[in-house]
């Protein structure tokens, strides 16, 4: 995969990349410099899982990462629900 580096000194990462290593908008990146090479790691895995689940009022199917995690995006729940068997 091929990427371009903007003005800003800013790389946009491939969205299958994104997706394999479940990185979302504001998740930290180490940076460091390898045999020449630019190496990006996250800083965190996140630990939420997000499971289908009924809501506690209206009894339907909900997805559900926990009280703790980030709201999920249109595309992401698109993407998950891609995935769901």
């Amino acid at each position: 995969m091929q990427t371009k580096l903007s003005t800003k000194g800013q790389v946009v990462l491939p969205s299958p990349i994104r997706r394999k290593l479940n990185l979302r908008p504001g998740d930290p990146l180490d940076a460091k410099i390898e045999n020449d090479r630019i190496v990006l790691t996250p800083r965190k895995i996140r630990s939420h899982k997000i499971k289908l689940q009924a809501d506690p009022i209206t009894k339907l199917p909900v997805l559900s990462a926990g009280p703790q995690a980030a709201p999920l995006t249109s595309k992401q729940v698109k993407d998950l629900l891609a995935e769901f068997p």
